[in-house]
């Protein structure tokens, strides 16, 4: 029976186009269905993306529908569009397979694999805690401040998550090259948060307190 509010349908379409996406991305540039790398690596996410669907459904619908909702709040700065091509290493990953650019030890491409995972996992962590969570800088109505869990040792947990993710993808998939444009998902993450608590500082009343009790906003002891 579909969510009158957001219907299954409208959930599982964008994790099922990401994963298509994904694996198309992959194996086109990679010119062959062997890339070991990228099966071990598709598989995790899919399964992971399809899991988290399906748990947030049931449990916050509100939640995935913030997720699949791309449109920001206006009163904070646009993130620089170059930034965004930190995707491409998807890209570098795959031709750097057909290519043989570089050549990654197996246990590397293992312990990169966990990481990814594990980042993934904090994610789903955060989102249980917080279903306010989102890829949009927005302040929704009657919005708490989150400050138990992961929130309680550093302000923005899901881009934490994500780091994790996007840096050690490269390795995952068997590639040093592709490190290289992971990388702009560094100074992307740094403009995203100082954005986004612009905007909870304006909207989002208790927040400054909060800065102040937890003054570490994506590594702890760190930034």
């Amino acid at each position: 029976m579909e969510n009158t509010a957001f219907s299954k349908s409208k959930a599982y379409r964008m994790p099922i186009i990401m994963i298509i996406g994904l694996g198309l991305i992959l194996f086109l540039t990679a010119g062959s269905l062997r890339y070991w790398q990228a099966w071990i690596y598709w598989t995790i996410f899919s399964a992971l993306t399809i899991f988290i669907t399906a748990y947030f459904f049931k449990r916050s619908p509100e939640l995935l529908a913030r997720r699949w909702e791309y449109k920001d709040q206006e009163t904070v700065r646009k993130t620089p569009g170059f930034l965004n091509f930190f995707t491409l290493f998807y890209f570098a990953a795959g031709f750097d397979f057909r290519f043989h650019w570089s050549t990654v030890p197996v246990w590397v491409v293992v312990a990169a694999n966990l990481m990814a995972f594990l980042g993934y996992v904090f994610i789903i962590i955060v989102f249980r805690e917080n279903s306010y969570a989102s890829g949009n800088i927005t302040v929704a109505e009657e919005q708490p401040v989150i400050a138990s869990g992961p929130y309680a040792v550093i302000r923005h947990p899901m881009y934490t998550g994500m780091l994790l993710m996007v840096l050690f993808a490269p390795l995952a998939l068997g590639s040093y090259w592709a490190v290289i444009p992971s990388l702009l998902f560094i100074p992307w993450t740094v403009i995203r948060i100082k954005n986004e608590e612009e905007l909870l500082l304006k909207n989002l009343p208790g927040y400054r307190d909060y800065c102040t009790k937890t003054p570490y906003r994506l590594i702890p002891s760190v930034w």
